[in-house]
């Protein structure tokens, strides 16, 4: 179960780092499309819409790139953190239900919970 465990830090640290670069690349083409736009007003409505946006995608993707981080080093409160942000991937169709599943799966055995450190 170990090299499961590392695989489901590994994916959610990747795809942490992914959600965060597709925010800020949308930010930038929101921002640019209202930018090229030539109109006051579709700038500040673009740049808004970019801006909330990659703002939510961004705070949904560093949970699971804290947990991932977290897996890595064996800490029980990682374990808690990705079971729940795999239980909420679960939704994100298909790649996020996959992760979900995959995570949901090596984290519930209890081969896994004897991998992690307890904390005082």
């Amino acid at each position: 179960m170990d090299k499961h465990l590392s695989l489901v830090a590994a994916l959610h640290v990747g795809f942490g780092i992914l959600g965060l670069i597709g925010a800020f690349f949308f930010f930038l083409l929101m921002a640019g499309i209202g930018f090229l736009a030539d109109d006051q007003q579709a700038h500040l409505i673009l740049t808004f819409i970019g801006t909330f946006i990659a703002t939510i995608v961004a705070l949904t993707s560093i949970p699971g790139l804290i947990g991932g981080i977290g897996l890595w080093r064996r800490k029980a409160w990682a374990r808690v953190l990705i079971l729940i942000v795999s239980a909420i991937n679960l939704l994100n169709f298909p790649i996020g239900t996959a992760l979900g599943i995959y995570s949901i799966w090596v984290l519930v055995h209890e081969e896994t919970s004897a991998l992690f450190h307890t904390e005082p």
